[in-house]
């Protein structure tokens, strides 16, 4: 995959998580930066960033409970250590740090 592919995937993905955070339900902050960075703030002052990683190839979200990598697997992107789906893990860390149940498609 060439530079221009990943960015070309890494962007879709993130205006995809964009999309599912603008259609959740429950109360916290987001912001959009440059670089393919999305920053979430909840009440307790508590942070998630979504980043992208151009040089690893890989979509990074850096939460509370640690940092996780995500590589593109065909149409969706899997966690490096445990296969996780990418939107499942960033609604877990949102569930954890919020303390609402959270569900992003």
């Amino acid at each position: 995959m060439t530079d221009h592919e990943f960015n070309a995937r890494a962007d879709a993905m993130l205006a995809r998580i964009e999309a599912a955070l603008e259609a959740c339900d429950i109360d916290f902050d987001f912001e959009t930066k440059p670089g393919g960075v999305l920053e979430l703030e909840f009440d307790n002052g508590s942070k998630i960033i979504i980043n992208r990683h151009s040089a690893a190839r890989e979509i990074w979200v850096a939460a509370k409970s640690g940092g996780y990598h995500f590589r593109p697997e065909g149409d969706t992107w899997r966690g490096t250590r445990d296969g996780e789906e990418l939107l499942a893990a960033i609604a877990r860390c949102m569930s954890e740090q919020s303390g609402e149940r959270v569900t992003l498609s």
